[in-house]
């Protein structure tokens, strides 16, 4: 812990600032310590606007190489991630049991928004190779 930061809490523990005063002063230190997010000679991380979906087909039969592009705004999924909190519990335990049902042990509680910020942080370029049969296709998602 820098000195600054252990006067800011001597004089929080003293009674001297309060609580608000004593955080506005330790985000004003963060602020001006190099290498710090949000500090000088750091640029800010950019929030992702949409998520990219494509689909792109791998048929080596000289068929036409069908692609599917979708971009989906990031404030759609936030919204629906709020939206799910607001399902009735009988009908998420329905919609539980027919993933589970269908091989996809998924549970529709857990999602929550905090979880949605921490997956877009972590996505970055993800691509999934996706075969049946003689259909070949590569599937790929990110942020833009």
């Amino acid at each position: 812990m820098n000195e600054s930061r252990r006067k800011i809490l001597q004089m929080l523990s003293a009674g001297q600032i309060t609580p608000d005063e004593a955080e506005r002063l330790i985000a004003a230190l963060e602020k001006e310590q190099p290498g710090s997010p949000g500090g000088p000679g750091s640029s800010p991380k950019v929030r992702p606007k949409y998520l990219r979906v494509v689909v792109e087909s791998n048929e080596d039969d000289g068929s036409d190489g069908s692609k599917v592009n979708v971009r989906v705004p990031m404030q759609l999924l936030r919204a629906g991630v709020k939206l799910a909190s607001l399902i009735p519990a009988q009908a998420r335990d329905r919609v539980n049991e027919a993933l589970r049902k269908d091989g996809l042990p998924f549970d529709l509680s857990q999602i929550k928004p905090e979880n949605l910020e921490e997956l877009i942080d972590q996505l970055d370029d993800v691509t999934v190779d996706v075969g049946h049969k003689n259909h070949k296709a590569r599937v790929m998602l990110f942020c833009e």
